[in-house]
């Protein structure tokens, strides 16, 4: 008689922090094949983990898509939802969950071609919208993200088996130099960083506030910085950054009086579903790590 074993690519959550050699593409689509992104733009995706685009969307786009961002930080049963996180100490609203099935707006902006068009040469296949939230980032004390991988927390709470999701953040601000916008380790995406520690039950209660799990050490990030560097985007209203799953990123606090606000959303391919979590003893709600799999369009 013989069980049935589930492969682990990328082991994480042990005793000890573990570094893999990615296992898989970088760009998953065959040489040529059409899509928005040029030749060399893929080649500097393959190669930093990223690319920027400097107007994805237009500047009056970019207003329909604030107003529609203060309408729902505004309106109480959005607040009461479970799919809001509340900043711990200003009590203000600091991400919306699954905005793309609360908002028709920004449902529209998902399916935009400009938008999952650069998903599906990126990964080679149709995709699926694996989470979606908008950030709210006020000024004057609004807190940052910590350094992690976002590949990390999706395999071991989620369950993605491969590295073949992309996210692309859109800017509804500008993105200052201080205002706490997103920093890169370039080239990071090429190894996994497999955190140590067991992941708590409901861990996502507390980590979509302060992470914790799933935290590299600081000798880690020290090494990994000393390796990659760090590239902070800056950027007007209406740019956008795209990057993979895998890219070792964070973002600091924003005390400075400029709010930076953005439209997060996470593609994953068709080919790449979720199973049941690597290193986690129960699913994420569906509203953080997607099971509905039907294609985007």
């Amino acid at each position: 008689m013989t069980t049935d074993v589930r492969a682990d690519l990328y082991p994480t959550r042990g005793s000890a922090e573990l570094i893999t050699p990615r296992q898989d593409p970088v760009i998953w689509s065959a040489p040529g094949a059409p899509g928005p992104v040029a030749v060399k733009d893929l080649q500097g995706f393959e190669r930093d983990g990223f690319l920027t685009v400097d107007e994805l969307i237009t500047p009056a786009e970019v207003d329909g898509y604030r107003a529609e961002l203060d309408r729902l930080i505004a309106d109480p049963a959005v607040r009461a939802d479970e799919r809001s996180i509340i900043e711990p100490t200003s009590q203000d609203i600091r991400s919306v969950f699954e905005v793309h099935r609360i908002s028709e707006v920004f449902a529209r902006l998902v399916s935009d071609e400009r938008v999952v068009g650069r998903a599906r040469q990126i990964l080679g296949s149709d995709v699926y919208v694996h989470q979606s939230r908008i950030n709210v980032k006020p000024g004057f004390g609004a807190s940052g993200f910590y350094w992690h991988s976002d590949f990390e927390t999706w395999h071991a709470e989620d369950g993605l088996p491969h590295m073949r999701a992309v996210s692309v953040s859109i800017a509804l601000t500008e993105n200052h130099d201080t205002n706490g916008g997103l920093m890169i380790m370039p080239g990071s995406h090429k190894s996994f960083l497999g955190c140590a520690g067991r992941t708590p039950k409901d861990n996502y209660k507390k980590s979509l506030r302060m992470q914790d799990a799933g935290t590299p050490s600081d000798q880690a990030l020290t090494r990994m910085a000393d390796r990659h560097g760090i590239r902070l985007f800056t950027g007007p209203a209406g740019s956008a950054t795209w990057f993979d799953c895998n890219c070792m990123h964070g973002s600091g606090d924003n005390i400075t009086p400029y709010p930076r606000s953005n439209v997060f959303i996470v593609f994953n391919s068709v080919e790449n579903a979720a199973e049941e979590p690597f290193a986690a003893p129960a699913r994420r709600p569906e509203f953080i790590g997607a099971r509905d799999f039907s294609p985007v369009g």
